[in-house]
């Protein structure tokens, strides 16, 4: 078992756009009946973009596990330990704390009970994703995955292979 950190901030517009956060649903919309099934058509295509580029987006995923099947450039750290991986949290913390938007965020014993709950997630197998306004509206995704495999998706596979 080891640990992938992940990293994204950006306009919070763009992280709002759930479409592409989340996976495609296995089956697709049903074809349009005819040519003035404008609706039909329009979820179709729609499905087909998503289709196209949830698995590319640099966007987060809506569930934590689902950044494995992302490009390998956006991990930007992976850990055979579950400390060394909540290290890495901790550092990017402390990193984006200044510009986080809520003063209360910014607290650094909460902060450190964010690492070390982190720490013992992972180490039990599990996922962690926290997030955070920033200033202008922009927002902070930061996430650290199991893999090898991933207890809520075990069908995914290591990014890194």
């Amino acid at each position: 078992m080891h640990h992938h950190g992940y990293l994204w901030t950006g306009p919070k517009e763009r992280f709002d756009n759930e479409a592409l956060r989340r996976p495609p649903h296995p089956a697709p919309p049903p074809a349009p009946v005819s040519d003035q099934d404008v609706q039909a058509e329009r979820l179709l295509k729609r499905y087909r973009e998503v289709v196209a580029e949830f698995p590319t987006v640099d966007l987060p995923p809506i569930e934590t596990a689902y950044w494995l099947i992302k490009p390998r450039s956006l991990v930007r750290g992976t850990w055979r330990e579950a400390k060394e991986a909540a290290s890495w949290l901790g550092e990017r913390l402390a990193e984006y704390a200044p510009r986080f938007a809520a003063v209360r965020d910014r607290d650094t014993d909460r902060l450190a009970r964010l690492v070390n709950a982190a720490a013992e997630q992972l180490h039990s197998g599990a996922d962690v994703s926290y997030g955070f306004y920033l200033e202008r509206p922009s927002y902070l995704s930061l996430a650290v995955v199991t893999c090898c495999p991933n207890r809520s998706q075990s069908e995914l596979t290591c990014p890194m292979r």
